[in-house]
């Protein structure tokens, strides 16, 4: 099942490493890995059969999450963090975005 992770926050600090924060969700990860092509999608497979689109990324990050092999992520309920790991990053050439039916601000 894909879901798009309709607001989550991306951070990266002085030394170029990347956080994500994203809405906490009750199972655990389960060999958690983000797809990334390089381009303003990523996706995030949490666990078999979960995937969590991070869409419309801000172009000042892909040059540093291209160049990086994980990320931090941070699940949080409202302000309270709830759950961080670390998740690698893989890089592939092309997302099978089509497939999963992303919204586009437009379509609101």
């Amino acid at each position: 099942m894909a879901e798009q992770e309709n607001f989550y926050d991306v951070y990266k600090n002085e030394n170029n490493e990347i956080m994500f924060s994203i809405r906490y969700r009750n199972s655990e990860p389960e060999k958690p890995v983000i797809i990334y092509d390089g381009k303003e999608h990523a996706l995030y497979y949490r666990a078999k059969g979960e995937i969590i689109v991070l869409d419309y990324l801000h172009a000042e990050l892909w040059e540093t999450l291209n160049s990086i092999n994980e990320v931090l992520m941070v699940e949080s309920n409202e302000d309270d963090v709830e759950r961080e790991y670390f998740v690698p990053v893989r890089h592939v050439e092309t997302l099978p975005l089509t497939a999963l039916n992303i919204k586009t601000p437009d379509d609101d």
